[in-house]
């Protein structure tokens, strides 16, 4: 990582502010340009969710940073302000970037075992880290018979060894059911308790909300927007309205006091702007109109992302 790192030290030992710091970042293949001066910050203790849909850069992003792939551009930095090496900077990231690949005739703790002895960590907390992701009570149980999310968990497992500040997953719920999901999910808001750092990349808008505390939007190699989860909900409150007399209520909102956006819906009015609910039914009040609805819509990520992608 040093010819693409920003160059930034600090003394002593605390942590580092930022985990990830990516500026300009971009990848070419020939004539298709993968990754287009990307750049955010993923903050220590984070759960970072980049978001996308397929072929929107994610993997390729993620390639970039662990040097998998080398960048046509850009630069990057793990550690902000610690002075590490390649191979200290590796021994804190664990990364499941793709299918959970494991010899099939063996047990977890065996498949682990072998995982510590590539990775070169002792195999001392192996019994620990299957506790963690709960396959403790599958001791003799050959991988091949691990259902979908018994494999994820033994991946992730994999991950944990050696005891990594960061990790990254790439689609961890590919292929899951509803209930496999639900488990990967809570690992994750687990391990977030611990105060591990993650970076976890997918194409399901719901799983992101759920589990990420931040947030950078992918389309086509584009960074579209980045930062806090509440940051990137957040935009001008929209609000719906209903009275008895609509012809009225449509007068009286082009009466606020300042310029609202104003749509009719369901009967009824969706307005948008500077404005609280507080203030609306005050203002409403005093123009003689009594209110049948106010209800503040709550954005969610779905919306937003659809808001941002289709802009």
């Amino acid at each position: 990582m040093q010819g693409q790192q920003v160059e930034q030290r600090a003394e002593g030992n605390a942590p580092a502010v930022n985990i990830l710091r990516v500026e300009g970042l971009g990848k070419r293949y020939g004539n298709l340009q993968a990754l287009e001066e990307v750049s955010f910050e993923v903050p220590t203790g984070s759960v970072f969710g980049i978001l996308g849909p397929n072929g929107s850069g994610k993997t390729t992003l993620l390639g970039t940073v662990l040097e998998i792939l080398f960048p046509s551009s850009g630069r990057f930095e793990w550690f902000s302000g610690k002075d590490l090496s390649g191979a200290q900077q590796r021994r804190r990231i664990g990364t499941l970037l793709e299918t959970p690949n494991f010899y099939p005739y063996l047990t977890g703790g065996q498949n682990l075992t072998i995982t510590a002895s590539i990775r070169g960590c002792g195999v001392d907390s192996i019994s620990g880290v299957l506790e963690r992701v709960g396959l403790a009570d599958h001791p003799k149980l050959p991988f091949a018979k691990y259902s979908l999310g018994m494999k994820q968990r033994l991946a992730i497992g994999g991950c944990l060894l050696g005891e990594p500040e960061v990790l990254i997953f790439d689609e961890p719920t590919n292929g899951l059911d509803p209930s496999g999901i639900a488990d990967i999910r809570d690992l994750i808001g687990q391990l977030h308790k611990e105060g591990k750092t993650m970076i976890v990349a997918s194409h399901l808008l719901d799983q992101v909300e759920k589990v990420c505390t931040h947030v950078a939007i992918l389309k086509k190699g584009r960074l579209l927007e980045s930062g806090p989860m509440e940051s990137v909900l957040r935009s001008e409150v929209a609000i719906d309205l209903k009275a008895a007399d609509p012809r009225a209520l449509h007068q009286a909102l082009l009466e606020f006091s300042v310029e609202l956006s104003i749509k009719e819906h369901d009967g009824g009015f969706r307005v948008s702007g500077d404005v609280t609910p507080e203030q609306l039914n005050r203002h409403c009040f005093d123009k003689g109109l009594t209110l049948t609805l106010l209800s503040p819509q709550k954005r969610d990520l779905e919306s937003r992302f659809l808001e941002i992608t289709h802009g």
